[in-house]
């Protein structure tokens, strides 16, 4: 089959015979040529004629002499045969323009191209094959017509390009060498027909940038970008797959244009980085390694996709830190936080969950996390008391067993409130009580109310107080007791001391005062476990033999009297 081009050497694998230049060569500048205007086909096939059947919309570029183009044609004579057609062989016509490589007339069509730009070629004999023609193909004197299509377009001294197309405000980092990458892209040619894609596969590309671990043009075209930037990237096959392309999709001198938006972006130096966001003024004690931790967060990837948080779940997350509970970069980023803090930890991969990920985490992910501590506190921690006020005149503090009347409020660790009162005082004489949970209500908490390992403040103003009894009585005497005490309680004389009788005498004792009961109890439930006590045979009376005092029994037995 005979092409548009010189007769004199055939081009290597092109099936034709037009003459190419297997060069690779080393940089690409953008250059522009405005389109030639369309010459009318003469009637005689004298000169050349160009009719621009289809002229795309945009075009940033055109073809200028010492381009190299990529173009599918098909040749025919003017009675409508053909004599050659590149889309028959599956590959298009590769060469420079302006070179003496193609037939004269095909060198001046060509020029002022656009790609995508559809011409329609007459060729006069004396700017293709002459008198001469060519053997078998081309007679003499022939007129030739090609219905062109200009697919790619690239000069010698073009360089990557790119174009950003969406940037976002904050840009705290850019992509440099060595960095660890995840991307998507789509890849074209430069007609825009697709050729890969890494949303098609639902896949980011993830790589390292700048360490020859992609095409040439890539690892530049990379450099600089934010994490959410949005670039077109268009590749010279110099710096891409160069003469032979891939071998699959990609031919061979192909333009490659990527549509890229970046993900994620790390260095395996990278530790982990802290913003804080919220430090209350007041903080008295900071996280430590071993302190066990409730804390509220959303973890999202670097492009602010959410994949975990503990507000939808309405629980917060309760962990020791500084033991292993955690992944590598939230152990040390819960270090040296203040209760009620928000802080941003941000963590590569590698104090992630590495090259694997997890769930809904991808592989080489690096992790956001905004974070709110609740409370911390540490197993070995007691009450915490601070006294805000003491009035002057105090001459009796309050003991174990005495009966108190106090105000309160509750909290955890001051963030959430159980229960409040408006102090009468105005908070004068208050003390704070802080409660770690293994001495309130522990890891389970109370349902509705409390959540487990919760650490509890009470803030408590003390309104009253009783005194209460030694430890292990229920009720004392104020004076002297009775030597026949059996006999007074023993109304009837019967020898026997029903319940009735011995209620009706302890509080005679009470109201004369004589005698004393445990304040804050209720009076019949305390009558009646001293009377059970004394009833040891269980009858419902209670004889001379069974009644005994306090100091009359061991310690190990009964406290009513």
């Amino acid at each position: 089959m005979a092409g548009p081009a010189a007769a004199r050497r055939r081009g290597p694998g092109c099936g034709s015979l037009l003459l190419l230049l297997p060069a690779l060569l080393e940089s690409w500048a953008a250059c522009q040529a405005p389109p030639v205007p369309a010459a009318e086909i003469p009637p005689d096939g004298g000169e050349l004629g160009v009719e621009r059947r289809f002229v795309p919309e945009s075009c940033p570029r055109a073809v200028r002499p010492g381009d190299f183009v990529r173009y599918h044609y098909l040749g025919a004579f003017p009675d409508g045969t053909r004599f050659d057609s590149s889309y028959d062989r599956g590959s298009t016509f590769n060469v420079f323009v302006g070179k003496g490589q193609l037939i004269a007339g095909m060198d001046q069509a060509l020029v002022g191209m656009c790609v995508n730009e559809r011409r329609f070629v007459k060729i006069p004999p004396k700017l293709a094959y002459g008198s001469e023609g060519v053997a078998g193909v081309i007679p003499p004197n022939a007129v030739l017509h090609f219905d062109v299509l200009l697919v790619d377009l690239w000069n010698s001294e073009d360089e990557v390009q790119v174009q950003t197309y969406f940037r976002p405000e904050k840009c705290p980092r850019t992509v440099q060498v060595s960095d660890f990458v995840r991307y998507h892209y789509n890849g074209t040619f430069l007609d825009g027909t697709l050729f890969d894609s890494s949303h098609n596969r639902m896949r980011t590309y993830d790589t390292y940038v700048g360490i020859g671990w992609l095409i040439p043009g890539m690892d530049q075209g990379l450099l600089g970008m934010c994490v959410g930037e949005k670039r077109i990237i268009t590749i010279p096959p110099f710096l891409a797959y160069g003469e032979d392309g891939d071998g699959k999709e990609i031919p061979g001198q192909a333009s490659l244009v990527f549509d890229v938006v970046l993900l994620d972006l790390h260095n395996p130096k990278d530790g982990i980085a802290i913003e804080n966001q919220l430090v209350p003024e007041s903080c008295e004690r900071r996280s430590q390694t071993g302190d066990f931790l409730r804390y509220h967060y959303n973890g999202t990837l670097l492009d602010g996709t959410l994949f975990d948080s503990s507000y939808l779940r309405n629980h917060t997350y309760d962990t020791y830190v500084g033991k292993g509970y955690v992944i590598a970069g939230m152990d040390e980023g819960l270090l040296g936080v203040c209760t009620g803090e928000k802080r941003r930890i941000i963590i590569p991969p590698h104090l992630g969950y590495g090259e694997e990920g997890r769930g809904k985490i991808p592989g080489s992910a690096v992790l956001v996390f905004d974070i709110h501590v609740v409370d911390f506190h540490n197993p070995s921690d007691s009450v915490s008391i601070t006294v805000h006020y003491k009035p002057s005149n105090c001459t009796e503090l309050s003991k174990k067993g005495d009966y108190l009347k106090y105000h309160y409020n509750a909290s955890m660790s001051g963030v959430v409130k159980l229960v409040a009162w408006h102090s009468t005082q105005s908070w004068q004489d208050l003390q704070h009580i802080v409660i770690p949970p293994h001495l309130g209500y522990g890891e389970d908490g109370v349902e509705g109310e409390v959540p487990g390992s919760a650490v509890l403040v009470f803030d408590v103003e003390l309104l009253e107080l009783v005194s209460g009894l030694p430890e292990g009585y229920m009720f004392v005497w104020n004076g002297e007791v009775s030597p026949n005490l059996f006999e007074e309680i023993d109304q009837n004389h019967d020898g026997e001391v029903l319940l009735e009788e011995f209620s009706e005498y302890i509080q005679t004792q009470v109201d004369t005062g004589k005698g004393k009961l445990a304040p804050g109890f209720d009076f019949e439930k305390i009558v009646k476990n001293m009377f059970t006590n004394q009833d040891r045979d269980g009858n419902g009376k209670v004889t001379a033999e069974e009644f005994k005092l306090k100091d009359q029994e061991a310690k190990e037995e009964h406290d009513e009297l």
